[in-house]
């Protein structure tokens, strides 16, 4: 496994932990400034600022677990692209409902000048399997 590689799964699991956790100072980082989400069914979300926004916005309303599994990374230079299969477990902290999505993600990251990888496009592919 490359360094490249290494960093990049390294990213992965900070950012499950970082998001579980809600600690907005140690996910922002993790992407791009000009960073896009694509989810089904939604406009694609732009910029950093904008992701960051709301998921401020969704703090403390669900306890969130998650998994992912790594299928594949590519790194071409100072880009890359790594498909995983997320599981995400969301109990909601009002009623204790119960939403489980899982499915692909395909990101593309880009190594910043300081040698650190961001992400910067996201596709994610998750749907309800139960809830």
């Amino acid at each position: 496994m490359s360094d490249d590689e290494r960093q990049i799964r390294q990213l992965i699991e900070t950012w499950l932990r970082v998001s579980a956790d809600a600690d907005f100072d140690a996910l922002e980082p993790l992407m791009a400034e000009d960073v896009t989400f694509l989810i089904p069914g939604r406009p694609p979300m732009s910029g950093r600022e904008t992701f960051m926004t709301a998921t401020r916005a969704n703090a403390g309303q669900f306890r969130m677990e998650a998994m992912s599994e790594v299928k594949e990374i590519q790194v071409a230079g100072d880009f890359a692209w790594c498909w995983t299969h997320l599981s995400v477990t969301a109990t909601m902290l009002n009623d204790g409902k119960v939403v489980k999505r899982a499915g692909n993600t395909l990101s593309i990251l880009r190594r910043d000048p300081d040698g650190r990888w961001v992400i910067l496009r996201d596709a994610n592919l998750l749907t309800v399997v139960e809830g």
